[in-house]
């Protein structure tokens, strides 16, 4: 466990230091520069999310069953991505000394799995804003999900998924 949240944290360094930061000072100087917006505050949640990202295809996995034995049912699929996309408030119930019977022998470290944390960052993103809707906002709409991807592929890598 701890040589894996060590490679995680050294290639999220890396990540950050190569891609993330150059990008978000890219974004924040176009926004204003282009639109005269200021982009730091979601340049900074993109941030967050990045980092979040980077750990989120593991944090389900305290739900996890040992081994499909084919005599459980697995859980029904909206509930396996509760587990992704809730993940923080799972963990906070399970700390909290609420026992859930809920387990999946999902690991959620694959393309479908990002694909709907993407389409969930989006739709958070798309509920936070408010019409009329500019460039600068759209670009906003894009850049948490971008950061997210970013840290969920980053996770992949590391876990030599690609």
């Amino acid at each position: 466990m701890e040589k894996e949240t060590g490679e995680h944290v050294k290639t999220l360094i890396k990540v950050f230091k190569y891609v993330v930061l150059p990008a978000s000072l890219f974004y924040v100087l176009l926004n204003f520069f282009l639109f005269g917006e200021n982009a730091v505050d979601s340049m900074l949640w993109g941030i967050l999310t990045f980092i979040y990202s980077n750990f989120l295809p593991d944090l389900p996995s305290i739900y996890r069953k040992k081994r499909n034995d084919g005599t459980k049912k697995d859980l029904a699929w909206y509930k396996k991505y509760a587990l992704l996309l809730f993940a923080p408030l799972f963990i906070w119930a399970l700390f909290s000394g609420t026992q859930l019977k809920w387990k999946t022998s999902e690991t959620f470290h694959n393309f479908k799995s990002l694909t709907i944390y993407a389409g969930f960052l989006c739709a958070l993103g798309f509920a936070f804003m408010y019409p009329p809707f500019t460039m600068a906002d759209l670009t906003e709409l894009i850049s948490v999900p971008l950061y997210g991807v970013i840290g969920y592929l980053t996770h992949l890598k590391v876990d030599r998924i690609l």
